[in-house]
């Protein structure tokens, strides 16, 4: 039996899920409310001043703190549905099916959030490692529910989740430097670039 580990955002998706989903779930009142500190988290990712796990987590605080819980889980199904089929793949969406056909063990390891990834995973049969936000008295508290699910602490769920020597072959897929303690869990490592599938050996 084989295992095979997908991130999701640039891997299985041809852009970011994670900043779609925060602007299709921020009310409009709070994004004009908080529009610089908003934009300036945008900008310092894109300048390199803030990590990818840093700019995640000012927009989760700025503009979920405080939403009801199950408005967040409606929104994250419907976004499921709605929006990211228009978000995937054909190349590595096809790879994942071709391991789900050889009865590998699939699972999806993301920093991405749950409210849509659960959803999307259920329905694609496979199993889920990702974000997920605290919530308090029925509302986001503007937190993650425990570490952030990139770099080390991908490898760390995924060694905590399998016994990783009772499979014949580890593969994994990922395109940033988030997934490099993943990638390296693996007997076939494959680096996403925006056009190919590498092999990373």
């Amino acid at each position: 039996m084989n295992l095979a580990l997908f991130d999701f955002d640039g891997t299985l998706t041809h852009q970011d899920s994670f900043s779609r989903f925060m602007h299709y779930a921020v009310p409009w009142p709070r994004k004009l409310r908080y529009a610089l500190p908003l934009l300036g988290s945008q900008l310092g990712y894109k300048m390199g001043l803030l990590t990818p796990k840093q700019g995640r987590a000012n927009a989760v605080y700025l503009g979920l703190k405080g939403m009801d819980s199950e408005h967040y889980w409606r929104l994250g199904q419907h976004f499921a549905t709605t929006v990211i089929p228009a978000l995937l793949r054909n190349d590595t969406l096809t790879q994942l099916r071709w391991h789900q056909a050889q009865g590998d063990t699939v699972v999806v390891v993301s920093a991405s959030l749950n409210t849509y990834l659960a959803p999307w995973c259920a329905q694609m049969g496979v199993m889920l490692l990702c974000a997920e936000l605290a919530i308090q008295q029925q509302r986001l508290t503007g937190q993650h529910l425990g570490a952030d699910c990139c770099n080390a602490e991908k490898a760390r769920r995924i060694q905590e989740q399998f016994n990783l020597a009772d499979y014949g072959r580890i593969y994994a897929y990922g395109d940033t430097t988030e997934d490099t303690e993943m990638l390296a869990l693996a007997t076939d490592p494959y680096w996403i670039s925006p056009s190919t599938i590498h092999s990373f050996t």
